[in-house]
C-alpha cells in the first residue's frame, strides 16, 4: 500500500543559510511564448512554487509575465516562490555576469533571484549570438575565461544581496570538485539530467556528502520514446499502486533525496504531475536496480543542449 505522505510540501534545506527548495520544480524550457505563459500560470495553479528559468531559453518575459498575474490573482507573495535562472555560455566572462544577471531580472520584472546557476561548465564566444559556429558549424568556444573565475563573479552577486544561492548545471564531478574546494561560497544546487536510466549516482552521493542539492532534470526522459515513462518496471509499479507512470517516476526522484523538474504544458498534466506520494519501498527497490542506461542530452559534452534547436 503506498505511504499516506507525499511529496507537494517538501522542501529541501540549502547549505550557507538560503533557505529551502521545494523538491517539486516547474522547468520552462517551452519554446511558444503564449504556451509558457499558460502553462506557467497552470503549474502554479497546481501548487508548484518552484519554477526554474534560463536566459538561453528565451522566454524569461513570459515567465515573469504569467508568475505576476498568477501571484496576484492567487493572494501570493514573491516569498511564496523560488525562482531560479541560469547565465549562458556567452556570458561567463566576470565583466559579463552581472550584466548578464541584471538583464535576467529585467525580464523576470524581479528584484532578487533564489538560484542563479552557471547553465553550463563550457564558456562560449562572448557577444549576443548564444550559438556562436565557424564556417564548419563546430562552436567556437572561449579559451580566456575559467569556470572558477565565473564562479568568482557568482560569489559577488551574493555578497551584493540580489541573489540568494548559486550553482551549477550540466556539469559533472571533474568539473564540480575543483570549484567546490576552492570556492568561497559553496555550489548549493548542482542540475542535471537524471531518471532511473541515468541515475548519478555517484554524483548524487557526492552532493550529499558535500551538503549540496541535487536537481534532476528530464525526471520523465523528456518525452523520449522508448524511456522510463515505458519502462516495464515502472508500468507494472503504476498499474500496482494506481498511480500514472509519471508520477511513479517524480516520486522515485524525491524518494532519493533530490529535487527535480518537470515541465507540463497542460493544466491536467500540472495537476497529476504535482500530486505525488511516497512510493512503497520495493518498488523503490525495483526502480533502483533497473539496469538500463541512456542519456538523452548530451549537453555534458560540448555545452549545446540537446533540448534547444540550434539558433533559438
Amino acid at each position: 500500500m503506498i505511504e499516506s505522505s507525499d511529496f507537494r510540501a517538501k522542501r529541501i534545506p540549502l547549505n550557507h543559510g538560503a533557505g529551502s527548495i521545494p523538491a517539486l520544480g516547474f522547468g520552462t524550457l517551452i519554446p511558444d511564448p503564449a504556451v509558457t505563459i499558460t502553462a506557467t500560470g497552470s503549474a502554479l495553479e497546481a501548487g508548484f512554487r518552484h519554477f526554474d528559468c534560463a536566459e538561453r531559453y528565451r522566454n524569461e518575459r513570459e515567465v515573469g509575465e504569467a508568475l505576476k498575474a498568477g501571484l496576484a490573482a492567487q493572494r501570493l507573495a514573491r516569498e511564496d516562490i523560488f525562482v531560479t535562472t541560469k547565465l549562458w555560455n556567452t556570458n561567463h566572462r566576470p565583466e559579463r555576469v552581472e550584466p548578464a544577471f541584471n538583464a535576467s531580472l529585467e525580464r523576470l520584472g524581479l528584484n532578487y533571484l533564489d538560484l542563479y546557476l552557471i547553465h553550463t561548465p563550457f564558456a562560449f564566444q562572448p557577444g549576443e549570438n548564444q550559438d556562436p559556429r565557424d564556417q564548419n558549424g563546430n562552436v567556437i568556444y572561449d579559451k580566456g575565461v575559467t569556470l572558477l573565475d565565473t564562479w568568482r563573479a557568482l560569489e559577488n552577486l551574493v555578497d551584493h544581496g540580489r541573489c540568494r544561492a548559486i550553482g551549477l548545471s550540466d556539469v559533472g564531478l571533474k568539473d564540480l570538485a575543483p570549484i567546490y574546494d576552492a570556492a568561497r561560497i559553496k555550489p548549493a544546487i548542482v542540475q542535471v539530467e537524471s531518471h532511473p536510466y541515468l541515475p548519478e549516482t555517484e554524483l548524487l552521493e557526492y552532493c550529499k556528502e558535500k551538503d549540496i542539492v541535487l536537481l534532476a532534470f528530464a525526471p520523465l526522459g523528456h518525452g523520449i520514446r522508448p524511456g522510463p515513462l515505458e519502462d516495464p518496471v515502472i508500468l507494472a509499479i503504476a498499474a500496482r499502486i494506481q498511480r500514472t507512470p509519471a508520477q511513479v517516476l517524480l516520486a522515485w526522484a524525491v524518494q532519493r533525496g533530490t529535487a527535480l523538474l518537470t515541465t507540463p504544458r497542460t493544466a491536467d498534466r500540472a495537476r497529476e504531475n504535482f500530486n505525488v506520494s511516497a512510493l512503497p519501498e520495493d518498488a523503490f527497490d525495483q526502480i533502483n536496480q533497473i539496469q538500463t542506461r541512456q542519456r538523452l542530452n548530451e549537453v555534458v559534452k560540448t555545452g549545446s543542449p540537446g533540448f534547444i534547436p540550434q539558433g533559438r
